[in-house]
């Protein structure tokens, strides 16, 4: 099993985001995760100036003055009178946060998260010129039955529109297909316009929004379909290929669609008694733990040439030179030394390099899905990642030839766990 998590530290829409100032529209935000909001990225990125001049330009405050527009699900009325999700993506810079540092300059840039983060969406008076009139909320179409009518008077919530801006109502609405007034709900991100480029001197980085943790996800999928290409390729397999990519893990995983819900458990269990029963069918999820290993895949920490110091000396991960294997005394890591002997193997034999990585230890440590996924199953996990630099911020970087090292490595566990599970012994 390969385990990841698909969700980035981001802004989310409030449940009522309808706010104007000083002539601006704006809209309420809250924060998700523990994104970078006020910092500069770890990483510049270099461009060659007049005469072939290498010049720096740091990405700063990421987050303000960029490019933003909303993304998720709306949960929309049908005209049969269900209610339907449907995703929506704005393709096309909607909003951004901004700054005002040359009237507030600071040696350190400091900013109040509720107060001095809502991005702008437009002008009043643009709004205005465009319907000719102040806007009124829109009012649900008359597509009532007759036992729907008693009720209709009555509204729980205000409209999707009051609590909204009408004309954002109306983008999600396109987008999704149906008319503004059948948009009931809605739990829309914001998100970075600029698409992801590859980058460098010699094209070998790639700069790109939620490297951490879309990069592993990328490759575990990949290394799953790359694992099955053979037509041959499950003739002789004796156990279940498997990839489980979670949600939340960067607000704790504790959700129903989280590492530490009982998702993955029990759908191991349900495959585990697939098929006829027999005697062996009450120890069956059991048995299938104990001969199951889980590869827990997150992104990992590059190291930075302009904080070498905040390394472990002889730990010092580099990008486009191999996945990182991931290791800590205190089970920050479910990685051990019969993973390591494991991992080494599959790699040795996809031919891909690997990496070491620990913490100083004047240094505090993240962690990963992989404890406590290997706390809930009593398999046997490891901790490993690709390195990348600018973690959390908007824009991260990493490298263009780990891409291939992660697919490889995990289309090589795929292929060839079956024949080394049962060759590393542990009493």
């Amino acid at each position: 099993m390969i385990g990841a998590h698909t969700d980035s530290p981001t802004l989310r829409v409030k449940p009522i985001s309808k706010k104007q100032a000083e002539g601006f529209i704006q809209v309420g935000v809250e924060t998700y995760g523990g994104g970078l909001w006020h910092t500069c990225a770890v990483s510049p990125y270099i461009w060659l100036g007049p005469a072939g001049v290498a010049s720096v330009l740091l990405s700063l405050i990421p987050g303000f003055d960029r490019d933003l527009s909303i993304a998720g699900r709306a949960m929309v009325k049908t005209e049969k009178g269900d209610y339907s999700q449907k995703l929506v993506k704005i393709d096309r810079p909607s909003m951004k946060p901004l700054t005002t540092i040359h009237l507030d300059r600071q040696e350190t840039f400091t900013f109040n998260k509720e107060t001095q983060l809502l991005p702008i969406a437009g002008l009043v008076a643009a709004d205005l010129n465009r319907t000719g009139q102040p806007r009124e909320p829109a009012t649900p179409e008359s597509s009532t039955t007759s036992n729907e009518t008693s009720t209709k008077s009555f509204a729980p919530l205000q409209a999707t529109t009051e609590r909204h801006h009408p004309y954002i109502v109306e983008l999600i609405a396109q987008e999704a297909g149906v008319p503004p007034a059948s948009v009931i709900d809605f739990e829309m991100i914001l998100y970075d316009t600029q698409k992801a480029c590859i980058g460098g001197l010699n094209n070998e980085l790639i700069f790109s929004a939620r490297l951490d943790n879309l990069g592993m996800s990328y490759c575990s999928t990949m290394g799953l379909i790359n694992s099955l290409s053979s037509p041959t390729a499950l003739d002789n397999e004796r156990s279940i290929r498997l990839i489980s990519l979670f949600d939340h893990e960067e607000i704790g995983s504790n959700t129903a669609q989280g590492a530490d819900s009982n998702f993955l458990p029990a759908f191991i269990r349900r495959l585990s008694v697939f098929g006829p029963r027999n005697d062996e069918t009450e120890t069956a999820y059991e048995q299938t733990l104990a001969t199951s290993f889980l590869v827990s895949a997150d992104m990992a920490h590059s190291v930075n040439p302009n904080y070498a110091s905040k390394y472990e000396a002889d730990h010092k991960p580099e990008m486009n030179k191999g996945t990182v294997v991931k290791v800590n005394a205190n089970a920050r890591y479910a990685t051990n030394s019969p993973g390591v002997v494991l991992i080494e193997e599959v790699a040795r034999r996809g031919e891909v390099p690997l990496q070491l990585f620990v913490v100083r230890n004047d240094s505090s440590c993240g962690s990963t899905i992989g404890p406590m996924l290997a706390a809930a199953l009593g398999a046997r996990t490891l901790d490993l990642g690709n390195p990348q630099l600018s973690m959390h911020s908007i824009r991260e970087t990493g490298g263009v030839y780990d891409v291939d090292h992660g697919v490889k490595l995990f289309k090589s566990f795929f292929e060839h766990y079956s024949e080394l599970e049962g060759k590393i012994i542990v009493d």
